[in-house]
């Protein structure tokens, strides 16, 4: 649990009074990485003997998997009892990002279960949005969906959301104001303060054009790229028709184009899964379940820069995530809008004309031919509805 040790740290150093972004744990000398508000939040964990932290982050996780298991369920509409979600719950322990953040001792449980309660909560629920703007001010990439709200026409949700972010900026400042000018005017844009880019940890864009093109820092080969990504992502979320696909799309989204998503990140695969089953592509569930236990990437050699010289036939294994994204947009977004385009093309026949006069057959047949005009003018000093029923 690498990570619980970082976020005790963290809540240290907050306790203590000394500086947040100035310390490393661990034997991988880890640093803190997450806003101020964050490492407030974890003043908590310091209260607790390191044991007794690490059972709480164990129980609280698989408890948080149990709570995301049954919202991706009410997600995609699916009715499953209590032994279907304990079963469920089990099987999705195996899934590599759930395990990787018990492993871990990670937050990304609770961060994907926070979101996604706040975004399924009832329209005009009390302070819907608040929720997804304290999940941004803990962890930045939750912000992703405050586009995804205004993209989707809820704007007073998103404007709800960007109020809680700007609540966790102000609190980091008033508590911990010389952290947070550090945070937000250096250690933000320090990507490589996270961790390394080209590692096969890391199942975003960037790792997989680092990947494949040997180079550890691929530059404009990965940023292009990833801004042509972000453009189709968003314009397909703004389009797809069907809710939990557009969600869907908008946290893969995040994932592919952010500088580093670890795996452990891709939780998201959970309400993946339950969306797949409940359209019944059970194949395309199945595929994608194997995708998510198959843990290809650390089947590979990945010793000191052996990440950097995989032969191309290993690229694919090295980052199946990043490549599962990158089709997404074609099996979520496509379908649904070519069905709402054809269902729009498709012409509604309107009544046929009554005959209620010796001349409805000829009206019928100049409406028909176009001598008379459509538009609603007046015929025989009458007014005539035209149009589709």
């Amino acid at each position: 649990m690498a990570d619980t040790l970082v976020y005790r740290a963290e809540g240290a150093a907050v306790a203590d009074g000394s500086d947040l972004y100035g310390f490393t744990v661990t034997e991988w000398e880890l640093p803190a990485t997450y806003p101020p508000f964050a490492a407030i939040l974890f003043v908590p964990t310091t209260w607790l003997p390191l044991g007794a932290l690490k059972a709480v982050f164990l129980v609280g996780n698989v408890a948080l998997l149990a709570l995301l298991v049954r919202l991706s369920c009410d997600l995609a509409g699916l009715a499953a009892r209590a032994p279907h979600l304990c079963a469920a719950t089990a099987l999705a322990l195996w899934l590599e990002p759930v395990f990787q953040t018990v492993l871990f001792g990670q937050i990304n449980l609770a961060l994907a279960y926070l979101v996604l309660w706040d975004l399924t909560r009832p329209p005009g629920a009390l302070g819907k949005g608040f929720a997804l703007g304290v999940a941004a001010g803990i962890k930045l990439t939750p912000a992703v969906f405050v586009a995804y709200l205004l993209l989707r026409g809820r704007r007073r949700e998103a404007g709800v959301a960007l109020a809680g972010f700007a609540g966790t900026v102000l609190l980091g400042a008033l508590v911990l104001p010389a952290a947070s000018v550090e945070f937000w005017t250096r250690r933000i844009f320090e990507t490589g303060r996270v961790g390394k880019a080209w590692i096969v940890d890391n199942q975003s864009l960037q790792g997989l054009v680092a990947r494949l093109l040997h180079d550890a820092t691929p530059g404009p080969a990965w940023a292009v790229p990833a801004a042509v990504t972000a453009a189709v992502g968003l314009w397909a979320v703004r389009r797809t028709p069907d809710e939990p696909r557009a969600l869907l799309l908008a946290a893969c989204t995040a994932l592919l184009v952010s500088p580093i998503s670890w795996s452990h990140h891709w939780v998201w695969c959970v309400p993946l899964l339950a969306v797949l089953i409940a359209e019944g592509r059970w194949r395309r569930a199945a595929a994608v379940a194997v995708l998510f236990t198959a843990r290809t990437f650390w089947l590979l050699p990945h010793e000191g820069d052996l990440d950097l010289a995989l032969p191309w036939w290993q690229q694919p294994l090295a980052s199946p995530y990043a490549l599962l994204a990158l089709v997404l947009p074609v099996t979520l977004a496509l379908p649904p809008m070519l069905s709402t385009y054809l269902s729009t093309r498709t012409e509604v026949p309107g009544p046929r004309p009554r005959v209620d006069s010796p001349h409805a057959h000829r009206d019928a047949r100049r409406d028909a031919l176009g001598d008379t005009p459509r538009d609603g003018a007046l015929r025989n000093g009458a007014p005539r509805r035209v149009g589709r029923t």
